[in-house]
């Protein structure tokens, strides 16, 4: 099998996983994209994966109009491979080989007899555009009206930007390197970027391309990671040097503390033992000292703390993600509304648990990836109303909109994820 017809037959599988047998869209790649070992082609099937999972309500519009007869539970691996055809078409790749390459992965996936209609559809898409779809017919119901009842003046241009690929954002290591050194190595390697006005280690690549091609990024010179994650360091801001990350995994935002105040003693804490041992690859990656890790259950402090408070506390708590759907499209297809609910309470266990761990005068920074009240302004105001010593840190408007708990980013702005940041003073 070449290069060309492995990529599509890993996307289409990738993609049939996520659709039809329900696994989460990392799951998937990191069982897949292994089997490639050109990093080149692992960033193309990602990008084709994604692109496929954003337009797919487009994708299977056109899939439904075209076909003589719909397509079966039996087809769906041919379906898969369908919305891979239609993705790179849109990707701008060449259609010749695009189609060639499709073409041979149905006969590669065992469907030869159906390679000729595989054929006639991504011709047809060369000639034809494609259906359009409202952005927000990708959003199932419930949520959708959610975005609305919450921002009801901002929820097109959620839907919108949600569906867009995002910009690379990068984090320069300041512990080895000066932004401005880094981003003359990037135009030496003929990469273009741009310096973010706001954040002093941040640089915007509008082109996505694999790690492996950064100069430096094996020897810790450079992460990536969204504005919007960056903008933590600056919104929790220290104020003495024992900091606890509770949830602390995949380890950019603990990282990136370390990286900026060497000073700092920081617990990076998580609940899954495999996600601990990845962070430990990164931070060493990084070359970083001062920072501790620890496989344990932040809602249950009696189990691991020491009994000496922390100054800053980080809360970066696990959400709905419906800020980062652009990243994580797959969330539109795995998100129940029975899972807020359960979201919401796991918040507040984690805010009430971990309170009593901050020293008085010090400071935990409130932070989702959402874009739901609930979640987010809700979720401080109730821990406000029920927790006397705390006070409300006012954040300015580098942070996004005032949403009179907290400071919300939405999506896409400043090509920024959706990202809610709130500042907690214990008295």
């Amino acid at each position: 099998m070449s290069d060309g017809v492995a990529t599509r037959v890993a996307a289409a599988r990738i993609l049939a996983a996520v659709l039809h047998r329900g696994r989460s869209l990392k799951a998937a790649l990191g069982t897949r994209l292994p089997e490639l070992p050109d990093p080149r082609d692992r960033a193309l099937v990602e990008a084709i994966v994604l692109a496929a999972l954003r337009q797919r309500v487009r994708y299977n519009a056109a899939l439904d109009a075209w076909t003589p007869r719909p397509l079966g539970s039996r087809d769906a691996l041919l379906r898969a491979l369908l919305l891979v055809g239609f993705a790179q078409l849109e990707l701008g790749l060449p259609a010749h080989a695009a189609l060639a390459a499709t073409v041979e992965a149905a006969r590669a996936l065992g469907r030869a007899h159906q390679a000729g209609m595989v054929n006639a559809l991504l011709r047809r898409a060369t000639r034809e555009p494609l259906p359009a779809a409202a952005p927000e017919a990708a959003w199932p119901g419930w949520l959708a009206a959610q975005v609305r009842a919450d921002w009801p003046q901002e929820a097109e241009t959620i839907f919108a930007a949600s569906a867009q690929p995002p910009p690379l954002w990068l984090r320069v290591n300041r512990r080895w390197i000066q932004r401005g050194d880094y981003l003359h190595l990037l135009q030496q390697a003929g990469i273009t970027a741009m310096p973010d006005a706001d954040l002093a280690d941040a640089l915007r690549l509008d082109a996505a391309l694999p790690v492996a091609q950064l100069p430096g990024f094996a020897a810790g010179l450079v992460s990536v990671q969204d504005a919007s994650a960056q903008a933590v360091a600056d919104a929790l801001a220290p104020p003495g040097a024992r900091v606890l990350d509770a949830c602390a995994a995949p380890g950019g935002k603990a990282a990136h503390l370390a990286e900026r105040d060497p000073s700092l003693h920081i617990l990076a804490l998580d609940v899954d033992a495999h996600r601990v041992r990845r962070m430990q690859d990164t931070f060493a990656r990084l070359r970083l000292e001062g920072l501790h890790t620890l496989a344990a259950d932040a809602t249950r402090p009696e189990s691991w703390w020491d009994g000496t408070p922390f100054d800053a506390i980080l809360v970066d708590a696990p959400c709905s993600a419906t800020g980062i759907v652009r990243r994580q499209p797959d969330v539109l297809l795995h998100r129940r509304e029975a899972d807020l609910a359960a979201l919401v309470q796991t918040q507040a266990a984690l805010l009430d648990a971990l309170w009593p761990l901050l020293a008085p005068g010090g400071a935990l920074l409130y932070a989702t990836c959402s874009i739901l009240r609930a979640e987010n302004a809700a979720q401080v105001e109730s821990f406000l109303a029920r927790t006397p010593d705390a006070r409300l840190d006012a954040l300015d408007a580098r942070f996004g909109h005032d949403t009179g708990a907290g400071r919300q980013r939405l999506p896409g702005e400043g090509g920024r994820d959706g990202f809610f940041y709130a500042r907690l003073r214990k008295a």
